[in-house]
């Protein structure tokens, strides 16, 4: 029997099976000379021998398929970190893409985003729906609040907007990144068949999108560097990083930099006085409430 050092996977399903609580399932707590669920209940809830399973804890049961391992997983009640630990230790690959569409920012993060006052950030799915932002993108980038939901699409703006197709100073090239790195970001997480109607949507509305779409490229978002004109800015050069928001797997955070010292002032200032007149309006709408 290999040891426990040269058997990860046999030790993990092991200790994952032993902090099972029987109770909670159903099974009989009495009798047991050790914690948790028996090899047995855990083959019978996974629907695979006992036998087998009892070899694969040894190390001595192979390579199992992707199917068993997932309904291992699930006997296991096994979490998406768990499972994707699981799949790594027996076949060195994570598990098959499920798309999960979570589409919500969570209050920490949304802290988060307003604390990087001077920076703007947004934060978008997988599909590029907007779902998230601080006053610094208001500001610099769109005011997305003033947008119906459905619109809060990065592809949608960039193709059927015209303040934001006006807004980059190479449209073209800059629209070719994006729906490449929309295919690749759709592909990755799973969502190819969910994103198809919203493609033959934009298809029909813009013959450009469907040219480009038709390309088949794919690239990476990761970080660059953007040039867009601004209405009061004029030419503005933005540095950007894009992050995985972790536990989250459908999101991303993008932040925005000013590229250069003398943008950096202009930007900083253009957030400023965005921010003086929210408030000034904020002001007088509360004179006004309480007034009348």
């Amino acid at each position: 029997m290999p040891h426990e050092h040269d058997n990860l996977l046999g030790a993990y399903l092991r200790d994952r099976r032993e902090k099972l609580d029987p109770a909670a399932l159903g099974l009989p707590v009495a009798r047991r000379r050790t914690p948790g669920l028996r090899r047995e209940e855990v083959a019978q809830r996974a629907n695979v021998s006992a036998t087998w399973y009892t070899w694969l804890e040894q190390g001595r049961g192979g390579s199992p398929s992707a199917e068993v391992l997932n309904r291992i997983a699930d006997a296991l009640l096994l979490g998406d970190v768990e499972r994707e630990h699981l799949f790594l230790l027996a076949l060195g690959r994570p598990p098959e893409v499920q798309y999960q569409a979570s589409g919500s920012v969570t209050p920490l993060l949304q802290r988060v985003l307003d604390s990087l006052e001077y920076s703007p950030a947004l934060v978008r799915t997988s599909t590029w729906d907007i779902v998230g932002w601080n006053s610094a993108a208001l500001a610099l980038l769109n005011d997305y609040r003033t947008l119906p939901p459905a619109e809060r699409n990065v592809l949608r703006l960039m193709f059927l907007d015209p303040k934001v197709r006006a807004a980059q100073s190479d449209w073209d090239s800059v629209a070719r990144f994006v729906v490449a790195a929309f295919r690749a970001d759709a592909t990755r997480s799973g969502a190819v068949h969910r994103i198809q109607s919203f493609v033959d949507e934009l298809s029909r509305l813009s013959p450009e999108f469907d040219a480009i779409w038709r390309d088949n490229d794919v690239r990476s978002h990761g970080a660059g560097r953007k040039l867009i004109r601004h209405a009061e800015l004029g030419s503005i050069q933005l540095e950007y990083s894009g992050f995985a928001v972790d536990g989250q797997p459908d999101l991303s955070l993008v932040i925005y930099a000013a590229a250069s010292p003398e943008d950096q002032v202009r930007v900083r200032a253009l957030i400023d006085r965005y921010r003086n007149r929210e408030r000034d309006e904020a002001r007088r709408h509360e004179r006004e409430h309480e007034a009348g």
